[in-house]
């Protein structure tokens, strides 16, 4: 990339150009590091905690010859943050580590469902290749589907059924079961036709996938997620490799309106210096309580009065972790870990509604992603999904905790079952 001009101040001395670039030597550093420093270069004050900024308008340069006015398309980038509609210290400062983080070029936007609405409105497909998962995509899906006569196609359609410029919308690993879809697999059905692989990377966070390295052009993110992690913002991410999309969507998300707020902003990015972290534990904890569950329902834990009591009230389990055939591909795509969220299916619908409030240190709530547990009786807010399945989002408490937890949920539930 050829350096920015620096602009001559009215004095005749010289300024740093803007906007400031990041250091390349980032690149070699490991993810935990690039989260603590990769906005480094953003710095303007000697804060070592990064300051909000909640402006919204800013002011322009007080030297009449250095206004770049807006048909000034070139030099207009130089220019500093204008609006906040535009582009805001701290939003812009989040999306310089997801950039890092990311492996490309990332914009934000006020939730992962305005993410996906841009996706759409931009990419604009005539066909779109979607199987189960997030409600909420399809809903979007469906918006669009009214206003245009998008046409929806399964998942699994024929390669025939796609065209150029289609879009196979992948989420993986899947809501809310958390198993998971060979990407590469996917992209390389969309590519054969001219069509587009756009991922839905939720539950893969950074250091657990990286989409674009197995063929992924679009890859989104419900920041609200692990990239927040602390259930306190609303946050959507669109990162592309293609240098046109990535210009052309931050023009258009001007005129969709859909930026992040300040405060939100603030958060994420305190919120990804620890990401690494969170996301190692609560993945490590999730694999732990998956094992321990579909031990005693696949028969490798026999003879345990504790298998005894889970295998009276659940089911099954389904996780990443349990997807014994793929482990070719799976352990290449995450190599890191599988998730943190797993599907856990009652023996029966009321099992499912009782066992929330039977457990002391998982929250019965809708989301993922915190440093909390959650677990959500899943009909309550998806009517698609079976009454039978609770998706649990493992956070970074002690798991043994978590499965002491579990365990107490189920004896209760047992012991109710003997009196009726």
């Amino acid at each position: 990339m050829d350096s920015l001009p620096i602009r001559p101040t009215p004095n005749g001395a010289d300024i740093d150009p803007f906007p400031p670039q990041p250091d390349p030597s980032l690149s070699t550093y490991s993810l935990a590091t690039r989260a603590i420093h990769a906005d480094d270069y953003l710095n303007t004050n000697a804060d070592v905690a990064p300051p909000l900024h909640v402006a919204t308008t800013f002011r322009y340069a007080d030297h009449p010859d250095n206004l770049i006015p807006a048909h000034d398309t070139e030099s207009a980038s130089l220019e500093r943050h204008v609006y906040s509609r535009h582009t805001a210290p701290t939003s812009t400062r989040l999306e310089a580590l997801l950039t890092s983080l990311l492996h490309a070029p990332t914009l934000t936007y006020s939730s992962g469902l305005a993410a996906l609405h841009a996706a759409y409105v931009y990419l604009h497909p005539k066909r779109v290749s979607i199987g189960e998962g997030y409600h909420g995509s399809h809903g979007v899906l469906g918006i669009h589907k009214k206003l245009s006569g998008l046409e929806i196609l399964p998942l699994d359609c024929a390669v025939e059924e796609l065209g150029v410029g289609d879009v196979i919308h992948l989420e993986t690993p899947l809501n809310p079961t958390g198993e998971a879809y060979s990407i590469a697999q996917f992209a390389e059905k969309a590519h054969s036709r001219g069509a587009y692989l756009l991922v839905d990377s939720t539950f893969g966070p950074p250091g657990l996938q990286d989409p674009f390295k197995w063929g992924a052009d679009v890859v989104m993110h419900s920041g609200t997620k692990y990239i927040g992690g602390h259930s306190d913002m609303l946050c959507g991410v669109l990162a592309t490799r293609h240098e046109e999309w990535y210009k052309e969507m931050s023009v258009e998300r001007t005129f969709l309106g859909s930026v992040m707020g300040s405060l939100e902003g603030w958060l994420g990015v305190r919120s990804l210096r620890t990401l690494e972290l969170r996301v190692e534990r609560q993945g490590w904890g999730c694999e732990r309580l998956v094992q321990w569950l579909d031990g005693f329902l696949n028969g490798t834990e026999e003879g345990h009065e504790d298998g005894e009591i889970v295998k009276r009230v659940v089911e099954k389990v389904q996780h990443a972790s349990l997807q014994k055939s793929d482990m070719d591909w799976l352990r290449r795509q995450m190599p890191n870990g599988f998730g943190p969220v797993f599907a856990m299916w009652m023996k029966g619908e009321e099992l499912a509604r009782r066992l929330p409030s039977k457990l002391k240190l998982f929250h019965h709530a809708t989301s993922l992603g915190g440093v909390e547990s959650l677990i959500e009786w899943r009909t309550m807010s998806d009517s698609t999904v079976n009454t039978r399945v609770l998706r649990v989002s493992v956070g970074v408490e002690n798991w043994e905790d978590l499965k002491e937890d579990f365990l107490r949920g189920f004896k209760e539930l047992c012991a109710e079952q003997r009196k009726t």
